[in-house]
């Protein structure tokens, strides 16, 4: 019924529980999940997870926070994506949050890292033909730009993706949609001082849309502060029902479908 579009079930707040996670997933009817990479060091635990359980898929990607971690090139990820259940590209984006406190001081130029590990993955990603798990934190004007230089447009030869765990502006989704990218959303939408998501929310339209949980982190109310898990997913897909005056089930479907057509994922 529910997929899960992005977790991190091999955190060892998770991994160490994951049969008592998988049962409540099916409790709770999540039947599904992308489990994401964050770096190459991490890539054989994620692939092989998936490969252990028949509704898990994997990416194979490097965060853009992550720093002294192997780093990417085309190669490598062309190779590790073609390994059983990769269906996407990435985590990969730009991450220019609170930059001069975590990053030493260094200003945006001193990004360049980034915006050139950012690309290595685009590019990966239009040479097998699979999506981008996009994140983007205050740097959504130069991954939008970054996408474009690289021909992510929508026409033929793009790879798309998802701009995941989204926070920013209606103006930003529009320009996301507007290239062809799908919009998910996480446990935010249920934050009490998050108005500004849940307009973004009742904006995108329904067959652009995917939930997820980013799990272990932010846990949607009721859970707030505690371990997410991809079993709390079904309170995103209820706060979007709430917002579009739509029955829940109707989401879970709709997102669902979105999933199984942007990755290439069967029904079960």
């Amino acid at each position: 019924m529910f997929v899960d579009s992005h977790c991190h079930l091999t955190d060892p707040s998770l991994l160490e529980d994951i049969d008592r996670i998988r049962a409540d997933m099916a409790q709770a009817g999540v039947d599904r999940a992308l489990c994401i990479c964050t770096t190459l060091e991490e890539f054989d635990a994620v692939q092989g997870l998936a490969a252990r359980f028949d509704n898990v898929w994997a990416s194979v990607g490097v965060h853009p926070d992550n720093e002294d971690v192997r780093e990417p090139d085309v190669d490598a990820l062309v190779a590790l994506s073609a390994r059983p259940k990769v269906i996407a590209i990435g985590e990969t984006g730009l991450d220019y949050y609170q930059m001069d406190s975590r990053k030493g001081g260094r200003s945006v130029a001193d990004l360049d890292w980034q915006r050139e590990r950012f690309r290595v993955h685009i590019r990966a990603a239009q040479q097998v033909a699979k999506p981008l798990v996009i994140h983007t934190r205050e740097a959504s004007a130069d991954t939008l730009a970054i996408l474009k230089e690289e021909g992510e447009d929508g026409r033929a030869g793009a790879a798309g993706g998802v701009f995941h765990c989204f926070t920013e502006t209606a103006e930003v989704a529009r320009a996301a949609l507007e290239l062809g990218f799908y919009i998910s959303f996480s446990g935010i939408l249920t934050f009490k001082n998050a108005q500004h998501l849940r307009d973004v929310a009742a904006f995108v339209p329904m067959d652009r849309m995917l939930i997820e949980t980013d799990s272990p982190y932010l846990a949607p109310v009721p859970y707030r502060g505690k371990t997410n898990n991809p079993s709390y997913v079904p309170y995103v897909a209820e706060q979007i029902a709430s917002l579009r005056g739509l029955a829940v089930e109707a989401v879970a479907e709709a997102t669902s479908r979105n999933f199984e057509q942007l990755f290439k994922v069967t029904a079960p």
